[in-house]
């Protein structure tokens, strides 16, 4: 037995097959739910597997999955890594073109895709030749030009329910599709061992990691269960899906929504006394707290252990209004990518005035980009992580030499992100390079002028980019989205409340006001759009 994905949740199946291991509930509020067992899920994840052999896709071959949180998410990612079959997350939201780039980059072989997506499917399909197996969830509404596809229950019915497979390996793929949100989306391509020790903590995220892969079913058959994990987000991005793969490997339940609606993930964490709650930044855990202070006040969370955010940061301002109304609940901001997994958790002290500070693992640092070597306290440079990290992006040779390798006999990847490190260790987050503003010579990066208005009691949302200015260069520049009820806030206001936080030149001098931050699915900011926006809309408030 190796550290492969499969053969790690094949093992704890066998030694707590009756346990609960999902639950989905399909249309919150509907009372629409569908709950399986360890063996349930096995025994589907079996059929789909042995489906999609039969079906001609090949150990190797890569399978998209175009869909909504739903067990056929899971059970597809599981039967995929059962077939040695590389799972490939698909953005939603993308449209035709988008679709057209993705699936040709990441050579699709097949694809599982939601009924409600057919039309866009079906468009982009005549562009993606080597596309050739379809299997599509859920009914095609009537009408609808959808691609001809098999049904995913006939799919299912269609394999053997047993094992069976080849012999898998530690070296197996699983690819994670960056965003795109501030360029093209990227394949990053991990072997399943690496994947296993620094996205999936070594079978143990807050403990020590195992030391055999047969530790991880001996460490669940000797504990037991009562813990609820509850990945909020899309289960297409990385951080949802590698959720799930640790509670499997600490046999214990998962829950997912198909979509996040704030009330109905209240009730579920009360209902189902979920335990853990993972989510992204402020765009989530804001309207988690509005819920709270409004229509579900009183709600019971004595069963939440802890909430924590990946892919973007919880505020202080937001996080202290959790903790009111939530004061036994653990709160923790992680920082990691789809290219490092796991790199720390930020300190108690993180906010608008000391930055976003981390305690970082052993294998990461801070590191000169042109050297990569280790910068010295206080010297800027890009975070860094060693050992366990990708092979690079996939189809991209040109990207990933410039982002993976070698120091001695270690593979290193280089993240985008800008960041100090003091005499102690603590790294502070600047932000990412490529979103960084070049005012007057200075640097100011996005998040931390972000941090600081949405410290300001009327601001519920923000975002920061740069626009041409003659005189600098760029300029900074805010879309701000106010809170219901707000009083009188212009560009005035929310520069004197800056300065208390802020050097000069990092001051926003244009701000549009929106009744919507555009984010992704998931709440991860949107830069493009925040640049589009502050370019095209006049700003409101006179530049100062």
């Amino acid at each position: 037995m190796e550290y492969n994905l499969a053969d790690l949740f094949e093992s704890v199946v066998d030694v707590v097959p009756g346990r609960a291991a999902l639950l989905y509930v399909d249309h919150p509020g509907t009372g629409a739910e569908r709950a399986l067992t360890y063996a349930e899920l096995d025994t589907a994840a079996n059929r789909l597997a042995h489906h999609l052999i039969d079906h001609g896709v090949k150990p190797g071959e890569h399978l998209g999955l175009h869909l909504y949180n739903g067990v056929e998410y899971l059970q597809t990612v599981l039967a995929c890594l059962k077939a040695r079959i590389v799972p490939v997350n698909v953005n939603y939201r993308y449209i035709e073109g988008e679709l057209v780039y993705l699936y040709r980059d990441a050579d699709l072989a097949a694809l599982v895709f939601d009924a409600e997506f057919g039309d866009r499917v079906a468009a982009a399909l005549p562009r993606a030749p080597k596309l050739r197996h379809l299997v599509r969830v859920g009914d095609a509404p009537p009408g609808a030009a959808g691609p001809d596809a098999m049904p995913f229950a006939a799919a299912e019915a269609s394999g053997s329910p047993e094992r069976g497979f080849p012999e898998r390996s530690a070296d197996d793929l699983f690819i994670i599709y960056t965003g795109g949100t501030t360029g093209l989306p990227k394949g990053v391509m991990w072997r399943q061992e690496d994947l296993f020790f620094s996205g999936l903590g070594g079978g143990a995220p807050t403990g020590e990691p195992v030391t055999r892969p047969q530790e991880v079913a001996e460490r669940v058959a000797a504990g037991g269960d009562g813990i609820t994990f509850f990945p909020t987000p899309p289960l297409m991005h990385g951080t949802s899906t590698l959720t799930a793969f640790i509670c499997f490997h600490f046999g214990q339940r998962l829950v997912i929504h198909r979509k996040f609606a704030p009330e109905e993930v209240l009730r579920t964490i009360a209902k189902e006394k979920v335990t853990s709650v993972s989510l992204v930044g402020d765009a989530m855990l804001r309207p988690l707290i509005d819920a709270l202070n409004g229509p579900l006040r009183g709600t019971d969370l004595s069963s939440l252990f802890s909430v924590s955010s990946s892919g973007a940061i919880m505020s202080e301002t937001v996080r202290a209004q959790f903790a009111a109304l939530a004061p036994n609940v653990l709160l923790l901001n992680n920082f990691g990518s789809s290219e490092s997994g796991f790199n720390g958790t930020a300190t108690d002290d993180s906010g608008p005035d000391k930055g976003f500070r981390l305690r970082v693992n052993p294998r990461t640092q801070v590191v000169d980009p042109a050297t990569r070597e280790p910068v010295g306290a206080g010297e800027v440079g890009r975070i860094a992580q060693r050992g366990h990290v990708p092979l690079g992006y996939y189809n991209d040779p040109k990207k990933t030499d410039e982002t993976f390798f070698r120091r001695g006999d270690e593979r290193w990847v280089l993240l985008g992100d800008m960041a100090t490190v003091d005499e102690e260790g603590i790294v502070t987050v600047l932000g990412r390079g490529s979103q960084c503003i070049n005012t007057g010579g200075e640097k100011v990066y996005p998040e931390e002028v972000e941090q600081a208005l949405k410290s300001h009691p009327d601001v519920y949302d923000a975002l920061v980019a740069g626009v041409p200015d003659e005189r600098w260069g760029n300029r900074v520049a805010a879309v701000v989205q106010l809170r219901d009820g707000a009083g009188t806030v212009d560009l005035s206001a929310l520069q004197t409340h800056c300065r208390s936080h802020l050097a000069g030149y990092k001051i926003p001098r244009a701000v549009v006001f929106t009744d919507h931050i555009q984010r992704s699915p998931s709440g991860k900011a949107d830069y493009r759009w925040a640049r589009a926006v502050t370019s095209s809309r006049p700003p409101r408030g006179a530049c100062t």
